[in-house]
């Protein structure tokens, strides 16, 4: 009979824990991540008005105690609360440190820019791969005439709210081809993706520190390809059989070296 009750009660016991409500994750999974252009700390109380405070509180109907995630490029990301909601801004309180600042990998993309949609596509695609620096390069065959850099930076921006960054990549002023290469740190290994006469990344020494370079849509000119294969830093490499668009290659090249060399393997 004891053995009956005492089984009776692990039952009971069981099914009491399962009835209980789990605990809400905080802060929940949906809660909004900024990037705050102010250095943060346990004391700090940033205001955020404008565009951002419209989406907060107009799309997001977000009150006072609501949790937004902020990061500073600086110290890391925090956690912090509404304090006070006005019309056309809010306040926020800094309650704790979620992460420190991270160290991406020492890459490099170097591209040609590229038709809007497209270079918005490669921005944020090499922002969430964990490109630590974006180095826009005007070739002969570049049809972009100007570079916006307001754009790109807000579009990294944006990246980096999405996908969990917390060090925003530099963006380099653009400049053109040949003073690239007349400027190249020695100790830098420049991937150059040669659609002609390249080897897989595989059978390439390229470790950090590293930079890819991808041309434009009409790819380089013979006497660019020239400067390239003559520079001591460059490094032919495939990346494929097919012929891919300029900003394919970007993505494809950034995605195998992050696999081979970058910070894939330690998530």
């Amino acid at each position: 009979m004891m053995h009956f009750m005492a089984k009776d009660a692990q039952i009971t016991a069981v099914c009491y824990r399962a009835a209980m409500p789990a605990t809400p994750a905080w802060p929940p999974a949906s809660t909004p991540r900024l990037f705050v252009d102010v250095p943060l700390a346990p004391d700090a109380a940033p205001l955020i008005d404008g565009a951002t405070a419209h989406y907060l509180l107009g799309v997001m109907r977000m009150k006072v105690g609501d949790p937004v995630l902020l990061f500073d490029n600086i110290s890391g990301e925090w956690l912090a609360v509404i304090a006070d909601a006005a019309k056309r801004s809010l306040t926020l309180r800094i309650e704790r440190r979620t992460r420190p600042l991270e160290q991406v990998p020492d890459l490099w993309l170097c591209f040609a820019p590229v038709k809007k949609a497209r270079l918005d596509w490669i921005i944020e695609k090499a922002t969430e791969l964990g490109v630590a620096r974006l180095q826009p390069v005007i070739t002969e065959r570049t049809i972009v005439e100007r570079v916006k850099q307001e754009r790109i930076a807000a579009q990294i921006v944006e990246a980096c709210e999405q996908c969990g960054r917390t060090a925003l990549p530099t963006l380099a002023e653009p400049v053109k081809l040949p003073q690239l290469l007349n400027d190249w740190p020695t100790d830098r290994a420049l991937l150059f993706a040669d659609e002609a006469c390249g080897v897989p990344l595989a059978a390439l020494s390229a470790p950090a520190p590293a930079a890819i370079l991808t041309g434009p849509e009409g790819g380089f000119t013979d006497r660019e390809r020239d400067l390239l294969v003559a520079h001591a830093a460059v490094r032919r490499l495939a990346l494929g059989p097919r012929i891919l668009r300029a900003e394919t290659a970007a993505i494809a090249a950034v995605g195998l070296w992050m696999a081979q060399h970058g910070d894939w393997s330690a998530a």
